[in-house]
């Protein structure tokens, strides 16, 4: 008979991740690829949330993360939680927002108005990534992760890139005028997939998960 434990897996289970709140997100701050630390009640999420997976005994085989700071830290806290191994990936970081990043939404829009029309291959910011450069970066972030083996994986990422790798997996391609679907992912709120790759089927299992926040911990959801 076969021991099914040592039979090695042959799915991907995929958890997509956006981290805790950031000091950027509690200011209405675009943020971009800016580097935010979280605020308290962003570490308290990331706590609330690692709590909850010891409960449950969800583990990974490794955290993939954003080296941003805001990941980073949600990704350390899960990873010192759950006792495992993390690796940290430029193209898991949020879009780049060009001459936005580090400006309020109100100086955004009176320093740099958003035009009446906007094609996706078009900068954001001035001199940031167009949707269809984010689209790309997120289908390159998709493919190296399937090149690894099948198996569990975490990936500690933000709200605007896991869009654009929800459209990779789900083929969406992106619109003009920020038009087409929008995935929501509240801080520390996570999607869970699977892939088949004996028939290239991706299931989507979960999505803006956040059953771990009481209601203390669901405020300032930017």
């Amino acid at each position: 008979m076969t021991d099914s434990a040592n039979i090695p897996p042959s799915k991907y289970n995929i958890t997509l991740l956006r981290h805790g709140e950031s000091l950027g997100n509690a200011g209405g701050i675009h943020q971009g690829q800016a580097d935010f630390e979280l605020s308290e009640i962003g570490l308290a999420q990331a706590h609330a949330l690692a709590d909850r997976w010891q409960r449950e005994s969800v583990t990974f085989d490794r955290i993939i993360s954003s080296p941003l700071l805001r990941a980073r830290q949600t990704a350390e806290i899960i990873a010192a939680a759950l006792q495992l191994p993390i690796e940290f990936d430029p193209n898991w970081m949020e879009r780049d927002v060009g001459q936005l990043s580090g400006l309020s939404v109100e100086e955004a829009a009176q320093r740099f108005p958003r035009p009446a029309f906007m094609h996706p291959y078009q900068a954001l910011g001035g001199n940031g990534e167009s949707r269809w450069e984010a689209y790309l970066r997120a289908g390159r972030a998709v493919q190296d992760l399937i090149r690894r083996p099948p198996g569990s994986y975490l990936v500690v990422s933000h709200g605007g890139i896991l869009n654009m790798v929800l459209y990779a997996v789900l083929g969406i391609t992106p619109q003009a005028n920020f038009q087409g679907a929008r995935f929501r992912f509240y801080n520390t709120s996570f999607a869970v997939l699977q892939y088949n790759p004996a028939n290239h089927n991706w299931l989507v299992e979960k999505i803006n998960d956040r059953d771990h926040l009481d209601e203390n911990l669901r405020g300032g959801e930017g």
